[in-house]
């Protein structure tokens, strides 16, 4: 398997656990894949009644509460599911929503360097 190839398989696996597990996919997602980090970007996830809700500083703070708590509910799931494709151990993942920009970041961060792992050489 390519870089790309790794980064487009991450993509899916992580749309379609957003879609399954947190009741929602995004419009468009991205992987990247950096040294041992993999930063997926997920644009567009919000529904129309989250977007209502984070117009007040409170709807913001019980929003990003309920989905970092479904987050972390389902963080095993989805390490499990993204260590059934690559080569490495996660050793960490980190998420954070913006709700002004509709974004979501995930980090994760793994036990040796995917580039060169699935570099073409």
């Amino acid at each position: 398997m390519t870089k790309g190839q790794l980064e487009a398989r991450i993509s899916e696996i992580v749309s379609k656990f957003e879609v399954e597990y947190m009741g929602r996919g995004p419009k468009t997602i991205r992987t990247y894949v950096l040294s041992d980090m993999i930063i997926v970007r997920l644009i567009g996830f919000l529904s129309p009644s989250e977007k209502k809700l984070t117009e007040s500083p409170q709807g913001i703070e019980l929003f990003k509460k309920v989905r970092t708590s479904l987050f972390e509910g389902g963080r095993e799931y989805l390490e499990k599911l993204l260590a059934d494709v690559m080569d490495a151990a996660i050793v960490s993942t980190h998420s954070d929503i913006s709700t002004k920009t509709g974004e979501k970041i995930i980090v994760i961060t793994v036990d040796r360097n995917l580039e060169e792992l699935y570099t073409i050489k």
